[in-house]
Parts: structure tokens; C-alpha cells; sequence
């Protein structure tokens, strides 16, 4: 699968930046770790916590953050031009789920920095990385960091108990679980079909672009947008007054700066797929030529992605009914 390198640049928040833990943060993440208000709500972490451990752990970060395994930032207050905790996220692609931790220097709380900096790094999360979930674990005593989740859109899925560290206890924890619908904006969930008033017609038009090697071009939504991570099949919607061969046409030339004629586009199925306030029809059209290397112009990645890869994606739910009907055009 080739979708799990992700460039990190500095994420922003408020007048807080949030980037990659690097080196020579050493010396401030120690002074501000090594704190009993801090480490005692932190399971892996013994206290006093010996400066030789912090460096293998920021060494063993580093690279998994190279092999896309995790990604752990430190949260930099501008306005001090300081650190004041650090935040991180686990990723298992086979499961397709994240597991996000954060502290907060005990001098920096109540400024609502975990909760600022939660939102920021599981919008990111949900947005760039092949997660479809994001779990987290508070100790039921840390009302805090279990009141800052709950914010945040987390939700309760449970409870059990973990060994603390610092405490040389186990402790009863309570399990969140955060999904992409719990934190995209514009969050359209499908509905059963219904006889109430009937709901309005969106029709837009979709490509299912083939190069020479026989994958299929998918495109991931950006942040910003609604579902934002999930990954389409490129193309948009019909303007009035447009056929779907002309609106596919201007779609890609907008999107993705692929030059294509009508004469090229082949009709091959369509979708129909009720959401809660519409109704999506969506014609797939299949294309073995175009001019123009396809190249993001809205923010969103690309994949050139084979058959065998197309069920690791985390595809559209109105996209799902193409999957094995292209699946027999390919193999």
C-alpha cells in the first residue's frame, strides 16, 4: 500500500503551532514532564522519569514518524515562544484506527490547550492518515482530560483497567472513541429510504480514470471539506444546463488539470445514494485517455491505486457500489 508516508507540516491553532518533536526539545520536555501532577495521569511514563529514557523514546518517535507508525508534536505557545506539552497519535493501518495521548505542563492549565490542540490534531488525523477511528484512555480520576475528550466529540465505548507507571498500580480507565463523522463538518449520514416529502436530486458525475498499468485514480477529500479523508473517484457536480460529459470535463480540467475530450469518456454504471436532506445519482464514466499528468488543485491527494489496494481505501459510502464492478473491469 503507498498511502501511509504523510509530509507533516506545523499545525496551527490560535496562537499556538504544533510540529513534529524534534531533538534538542529535550531539555524543556524533561523539566516539564518530570512532574508528579503531570506523570501520575500518564500511563507509560515512571516517575521520576530519567532524561536518558526520554531520549530513546524521542529517538524511537522520530522514526516511527519516518515509517508513518506515529506522529508525536510538541505544542509551542507563540506569544512565549515555549513549550507547554506535547500531544501524539499511534496509528494501525490494519484496523484503520488511531490512539491519540497528550499532556499539558501543570503551570499551563486551565487555558484550554488540550482542548484546542485535541481538536486540531484528530482533524488532521481523520483528514490525512488512514484512520477511520480515533481511540483514547483517561484514568476515571483525570475528570480533566475526560471532560476536555467529551468536548472534543469523543465518545464513551467502554471501560477497564491499565497498569500506571508512576503509580506501580493498575487503575480504572474509561475508553473514547472518536469517528469522522463525529468531527467533519457538514456530516451527512445516509437514511433508509422513507415516504415522507421527497428529498431533492443532487446529480454529479464521476471518473474512473485507468492508466497504462491498469490502476484507477482516487482522490482524498481535504481538510476542510465534509468527510474530509475519504477517498472519490475525481469529478463533481452537474451545473444546470450541462450534460454529465461536459461537467466531467470541466470537473477534472478544475480539479486535477487533466485535459480530456467527451469522445474519450465511456459510460459504465451509476449510484444512487440517499443522504439525510438529498438524494445523490451519480454517473461513472471510464477513461483510458487524457492530457495532462494529473496534478492536485484543490488541496487533496491523489493515489494511483491497483485492484488489490482498492478495498485498503476508505472510500465514500457513495462510492462503494463502483468498487467490485471495477474490480471485474481491471483483473
Amino acid at each position: 500500500m503507498t498511502i501511509h508516508n504523510v509530509s507533516v507540516p506545523p499545525l496551527k491553532i490560535d496562537h499556538y503551532t504544533l510540529r513534529l518533536i524534534e531533538a534538542e526539545d529535550i531539555h524543556s520536555i524533561h523539566s516539564l514532564i518530570n512532574d508528579w501532577n503531570v506523570v501520575r495521569m500518564l500511563s507509560q511514563v515512571p516517575f521520576p522519569y530519567p532524561k536518558s529514557l526520554l531520549e530513546q523514546w524521542i529517538d524511537s518517535v522520530s522514526k516511527e514518524s519516518e515509517e508513518g507508525k506515529s506522529y508525536h508534536f510538541t505544542i509551542i505557545d507563540e506569544t512565549i515562544q515555549k513549550i507547554v506539552g506535547c500531544i501524539g497519535l499511534r496509528v494501525d493501518s490494519k484496523d484503520q484506527i488511531g490512539k491519540i495521548g497528550y499532556w499539558i505542563a501543570h503551570k499551563y492549565w486551565g487555558q484550554q490547550i488540550a482542548s484546542k490542540t485535541l481538536q486540531r490534531i484528530s482533524t488532521w488525523a481523520l483528514a490525512n492518515l488512514n484512520i477511520n477511528y480515533i481511540r483514547a484512555t483517561a484514568a476515571d480520576d483525570n475528570m480533566a482530560s475526560i471532560a476536555v475528550l467529551k468536548k472534543c466529540g469523543y465518545q464513551p465505548f467502554g471501560q477497564g483497567k491499565e497498569k500506571f507507571l508512576a503509580r506501580a498500580t493498575e487503575q480504572p480507565v474509561s475508553y473514547f472513541l472518536l469517528q469522522r463523522e463525529d468531527i467533519c463538518p457538514g456530516k451527512a449520514p445516509s437514511m433508509p429510504p422513507s415516504s415522507s416529502t421527497p428529498k431533492k436530486i443532487l446529480l454529479v458525475v464521476a471518473a474512473a480514470l485507468i492508466d497504462t498499468e491498469g490502476r484507477l485514480l482516487l482522490a482524498r477529500r481535504p481538510e476542510g471539506k465534509s468527510m474530509a479523508g475519504m477517498w472519490e473517484f475525481p469529478g463533481g457536480k452537474i451545473e444546470p444546463g450541462e450534460t454529465p460529459e461536459a461537467a466531467l470535463v470541466r470537473e477534472l480540467k478544475e480539479e486535477i488539470n487533466v485535459d480530456v475530450s467527451q469522445s474519450c469518456l465511456a459510460p459504465f454504471t451509476f449510484a444512487s445514494f440517499e443522504y439525510a436532506d438529498f438524494h445523490l445519482l451519480m454517473p461513472l464514466y471510464v477513461c483510458h485517455k487524457w492530457n495532462n499528468p494529473p496534478e492536485p488543485r484543490e488541496n487533496q491527494q491523489l493515489a494511483w491505486v491497483s485492484a488489490e489496494e482498492l478495498d485498503h481505501y476508505l472510500v465514500m459510502e457513495a462510492d462503494k457500489p463502483f468498487i467490485p464492478l471495477l474490480k471485474d473491469l481491471l483483473f
